[in-house]
């Protein structure tokens, strides 16, 4: 019986597939890959099966997704072992439900292979914990547009300790100042992790203050993590570093928080 893999490549970083994911890849007839998928992942797939890229480009989405939905079942009716393959987990930001749904309702089996979500692994490989004893009870995940591509109603989420933004550095700016204005610290520290857990991976720190003065430069895609756990980065890096560090669990806004400064890092 034919069947329909929706699977999660990860954050970006090959080593961090699972090892389901590796077998199905292997076991593949067909590849639907989006956008975030690289090479060195795709290297993983089947050699004889037939790859084909959906990625979407700006203002194209549900035309491409509705392409999407129509190769799946043809080729799944086709008894072909399907793979749609998304970046981070189908289930988080990745249209996963609607596929499977899609699928369902059409007579087709599907199966989900889990990834790991760029919201969750990114943060902790950067050295920032989404929550720790003290400052950072809960965490929520926002995606940072609308359907139409307007910033979402952010001020309900201004009370939660730390925010992790999928899709949201077009309008960085706009939700930055909308936090502040429901309350949040202007001077709460922030990270902007590009391309995560890649050769070309580049961290942007910076207080909340200066995103919504519009003088942090950042590139998609990023995730982009809000609250007093980012500065635990600092601290782990003075760890390293042999340096004095404030007693843990509660980080200080320091150095460049306290100067408003902004502070790129490049993936050595």
């Amino acid at each position: 019986m034919s069947k329909v893999y929706l699977v999660g490549a990860g954050p970006g970083d090959p080593e961090l597939l699972t090892l389901r994911a590796l077998r199905v890849l292997g076991e593949a007839d067909v590849v639907l890959y989006d956008r975030l998928v690289s090479a060195e992942i795709l290297a993983y797939v089947n050699p004889q099966a037939e790859r084909i890229y959906v990625g979407k480009a700006k203002g194209d989405q549900d035309r491409v997704q509705r392409e999407i939905l129509h190769l799946l079942l043809h080729y799944a009716r086709a008894g072909r072992t399907v793979v749609r393959l998304k970046g981070g987990d189908p289930m988080v930001y990745g249209r996963g439900a609607e596929e499977w749904l899609f699928l369902a309702q059409h007579g087709i089996t599907v199966e989900l292979v889990p990834g790991l979500s760029s919201a969750l692994a990114l943060p902790g490989m950067a050295g920032i914990p989404l929550t720790l004893r003290g400052i950072g009870r809960s965490f929520a995940v926002i995606c940072g547009q609308e359907q139409g591509g307007a910033a979402p109603e952010i001020a309900p989420y201004a009370r939660i300790d730390t925010l992790v933004i999928l899709m949201g550095v077009e309008r960085r700016a706009e939700l930055a100042q909308a936090l502040i204005q429901a309350g949040r610290d202007a001077w709460e520290p922030c990270a902007f992790i590009e391309n995560g857990s890649t050769p070309n991976e580049r961290i942007v720190l910076a207080a909340l203050e200066a995103v919504a003065q519009g003088r942090v430069a950042v590139q998609a895609p990023a995730v982009w993590v809000i609250g007093p756990v980012v500065a635990v980065r600092e601290q782990l890096q003075a760890v390293a570093a042999d340096e004095p560090v404030h007693a843990m669990p509660v980080p200080a806004y320091t150095g460049m928080h306290q100067a408003r400064d902004v502070v790129v890092v490049e993936r050595g």
